[in-house]
This record gives structure tokens, sequence and C-alpha cells, in this order.
């Protein structure tokens, strides 16, 4: 099955010099393995199969021996209904707490979809509704006025025209008199250009994937009827410490060597400790489950890990031996943990005098903490 144009015009671009390229370049040799190997039926306009892009989500070796990496470690049904919902007429709302991956997987499931995962509207308390509509050229409309030349279509009208899907990303974030631009797109696949007399339908392979943080509730809160146009999928905490240990190494690898960081083999103790610490302090309980804990104001979240190792790696290549140590995430921690300096930093030292200090082996990491909390 060939490649959709618009895919094959995206993969040619120069990415080389590219600080963080986009995921349809940064994996593209594994897109291509994946289609070239991918001999199921795929919905129109698809580059890959649902299976296929399920399977670029979830990593796995092809029968020639090439090696998906895992974008997404997480239950697997989550990543099958997010795909099956792609391949139907409901758009997809990914919701869940910061710093689930639900931008990372937004932006992978586009690239596997449509080979671009550029068409894109990131919402603030400011999103203009020509953010999701349409703008318009003013010099052109000023001579002319009101036509197509004069028109700047948004990333959801290309996507609508192309057979794209369309990434909106901090739904709730979004004033809900702007939200609801998107009723009609979602139900009737239409969107009105009353200034011309005219409308875009939308072309088969077009779909929308929304990102919500669900700490936004109540800022500004879908309607029943916007909501009722998406398919809801819950994207969970990692479940066990040593599988955001393997988020958080997998990451940070990934970022380290597009900065040319050290490797992250020789952090992975302290990788442990992080992921650690957040999750005894995100859960009020240690691991062992015999103390409980105040937990801070933060969400202390998998990205929130991945932060901090990844300034801890860049302490330790310039101005250490390159060997990631408790000293290099100490100060890292305690900026995420204290967001209040007055009720947060009594949570924090609350827990390095009654946990860490008493925990074997953490005896240094208890030195570096107090160090920078002093």
């Amino acid at each position: 099955m060939t490649v959709p144009e618009t895919t094959t015009v995206s993969a040619h671009k120069d990415t080389s010099d590219a600080l963080r390229p986009h995921a349809e370049h940064a994996f593209a040799a594994e897109l291509a393995a994946l289609a070239a190997a991918d001999d199921r039926p795929r919905p129109a306009r698809w580059l890959l199969s649902p299976w296929a892009v399920a399977r670029y989500l979830l990593g796995g070796t092809l029968p020639d021996g090439t090696v998906i990496t895992p974008k997404y470690v997480g239950p697997r049904r989550i990543v099958e209904v997010a795909v099956s919902t792609l391949a139907t007429d409901r758009a997809l709302l990914l919701l869940g707490v910061p710093g689930t991956a639900k931008t990372w997987l937004s932006e992978h499931l586009a690239a596997a979809v449509s080979g671009d995962s550029t068409l894109l509207v990131q919402g603030t308390a400011g999103t203009p509704e020509e953010a999701i509509r349409y703008g318009w050229n003013y010099a052109q409309l000023l001579a002319h006025g009101p036509s197509r030349e004069a028109l700047v279509a948004g990333p959801v009208m290309r996507a609508m025209t192309e057979g794209a899907t369309a990434r909106i990303e901090e739904l709730t974030r979004i004033p809900a008199d702007v939200q609801d631009t998107l009723i009609t797109i979602l139900s009737e696949k239409t969107l009105p250009i009353p200034e011309l007399g005219e409308e875009v339908q939308a072309v088969q392979g077009f779909n929308l994937i929304a990102t919500a943080n669900d700490r936004d509730r109540g800022v500004n809160e879908l309607s029943s009827a916007l909501r009722r146009r998406f398919n809801t999928v819950v994207l969970p905490l990692p479940a066990t410490a040593d599988a955001e240990v393997d988020i958080v190494t997998r990451r940070v690898d990934q970022i380290g060597r597009s900065l040319d960081l050290p490797a992250v083999p020789d952090g992975v103790d302290e990788i442990r400790r992080v992921v650690t610490v957040f999750r005894e302090l995100r859960d009020g309980v240690t691991a062992d489950g015999r103390t409980k804990l105040k937990s801070p104001s933060g969400t202390l979240s998998t990205a929130e890990a991945i932060s901090v190792v990844t300034g801890g790696l860049a302490l330790a290549a310039h101005f250490g031996d390159g060997v990631l140590r408790p000293a290099d995430v100490a100060a890292g921690i305690l900026g995420a943990v204290v967001r209040d300096p007055a009720a947060d930093r009594v949570v924090w030292q609350e827990y390095l005098e009654t946990v860490v200090r008493e925990r074997d082996g953490w005896k240094d990491f208890y030195r570096a903490c107090r160090e920078v909390s002093a």
C-alpha cells in the first residue's frame, strides 16, 4: 500500500539540527519498517493499520528483526482503545493528571496515523476561536474582501481537508465558547465559513485528538454536548516503580543523546531513587507501606522526574565527573517538591528526617538534600 502524499512530504524535511525532532522524523525508520511489514487493512489515508499503530506505540520486534522501541509504557488496552477510536468517527480525549504522557501519546498517535503530528492547537486561556477555525490575511481582506485567497486555514481545517489527525492540547484551558466551536466540526464533520457562504467538509481520514488535565476540572469544563463527541481515555500514573523507572530511563536517554549528556546506565541508581521519592510523596506512604507521609501540593509526575534527572545529568556532565550522583539531583527534587514554601517545606523536612535519614544506602543522598535544603 502506498504512503499518503502528506506523509511523504513531511518525512523529507531536513531535521538534522532540530533540538527535538517531531515524532514522525525522530522515528522515521521505525515507521517505514512498520509500513513495509504491515499487511493488515488500513483505514482511508492512514499510514499504518490500527494493529501496526499499536505496535509502534507499545514496541516489539518485526519479522525482519527491526526493533520497535516502546513509546508508551502502560496498559495495552488503553492504547488499543485509543487507536480504535481514531478509526471511527469519534474524536479522542486523553485525560489524566499532569505528567501522564498525554501530549507524548497524542503526538505519536498522530505521527503513526497520519505521518504528521504538527497540526496542533495549543490551548490556553487566551486561545481565540480563529485558532480552531480559520483566520484571515488582512492585507488580502482589505484589498479584495473575503475570499478563499484571504482565508488562512488553521490546523483543524487543514486536517479536515487533508484527511489527517489534528491535535488540541489542554482543551479545558480554552474558554468554553471557543471549545464549542468544535461541536459542529465533530458532529457534522463540516466547518462553516459564513463570510463566504461556504463550508469545508472533512474527508476520510480526518479525526481529532484532544488532551485535558484533570487537575483543571472546573476551569473551563467541557459542555455535555462537546463531551459526547469524544471517547475519553484516562491515562493512569505508572502502576509500579519499575515501570516508572523504565519510562524515566528511556526518555532521559533520548533527551540526553540530543544534548550530548552522559549515558543513562551510569545513573540508574539515582533514577530509581528519584522515582522512589516522587512515588512515596505522591502516594502518601513509603514503598513498604509502614510509614504514612504528608503529600506536597505539587503533582510529582513522571514528567517532573524526567526533568529532574535530565537536569542532574547536565550538572554531572558540565560540573562533575559525568556520573549522576545524589548531589546532582538533590536541588531538582527540592524544586519539584517545594512549590509552596510554607507548607511544602515542612512536608519535605519531615520526609528527609523520618524516611531518608534512616534508609540504608541513602546517606549520601540525605546529606546532599540537607545541604540544598538548608
